[in-house]
């Protein structure tokens, strides 16, 4: 199965994110592009992260700011899901005419759950080891840069995990902890490096941190104004997230 499979059906669940990346293909600005597809400035971002961070390979390269807004292009991969997009609609189109039972399709419906974890990172295992109870899963994302999520052996089994099985990686963005690369980072957690780039502070919570990797994907963080000061990070600085083992979640392709 193609690695652009999963995220044309994501495509398929969600067509404001299709229609994101038409746009983004005609109009070459986030704003003009979010406006035409129905979504805020801020969703459309979301959108990006959420479909970079799914790919092998970024699908939409980006600039913050300039005209407009900021700049975007679809990347070569880009261009090939959204053609691959269009091909499943036409056979979509066939099999709905061909369904016979609405319980089939509300059924294929429930299967396809949604998840609240703000970040969600594709990557194929590289080892699993047995820790006790429960599975150590050592996970490599695409550049390089790895990860390691502890779940227990029955969820190892239900999910058919095995070397080089895909799989997504989800991680709730109040789990990340951010710090300089000037600090010690805990050799006991996962420690993902990048920069800051963006900073979207709340009047009522906590500020949202994104964070974009090398390999680009998208890290979110949900850190408190004061916190952020005190570490005295701004946009554009280097910096690492350290979350645990347990504090990732693990899914794989139905």
């Amino acid at each position: 199965m193609s690695p652009l499979d999963p995220l044309a059906q994501l495509l398929n669940r969600r067509p404001k994110r299709l229609a994101l990346l038409e746009q983004i293909a005609e109009q070459g600005s986030i704003t003009r592009a979010a406006k035409a597809a129905g979504l805020s400035y801020k969703a459309a971002w979301d959108a990006i992260d959420e479909l970079n961070n799914l790919s092998e390979q970024p699908l939409v390269s980006r600039s913050v700011g300039g005209k407009g807004g900021g700049g975007a292009r679809l990347t070569p991969a880009g261009e090939r899901l959204l053609a691959l997009q269009r091909r499943l609609q036409a056979l979509q189109t066939q099999l709905l005419q061909a369904a016979g039972d609405e319980a089939d399709l509300e059924l294929l419906g429930r299967l396809m759950l949604r998840t609240s974890a703000r970040n969600q990172l594709a990557g194929r295992v590289r080892q699993i080891q047995s820790h006790g109870h429960n599975d150590l899963i050592d996970i490599e994302l695409p550049g390089g840069a790895h990860l390691q999520a502890q779940i227990t052996h029955d969820s190892t089994e239900n999910l058919q995990l095995s070397a080089g099985s895909s799989v997504v990686a989800l991680i709730k963005a109040g789990w990340l902890e951010l710090q300089p690369l000037s600090q010690a980072a805990d050799a006991e957690r996962n420690a993902l490096e990048g920069r800051i780039e963006q900073i979207l502070p709340a009047s009522d919570g906590p500020s949202e941190v994104r964070m974009s990797l090398s390999n680009g994907q998208t890290l979110c963080a949900s850190v408190e104004p004061q916190h952020l000061a005190t570490l005295g990070l701004v946009v554009g600085d280097p910096v690492r997230a350290q979350f645990a083992a347990s504090q990732v979640l693990l899914g794989t392709q139905l």
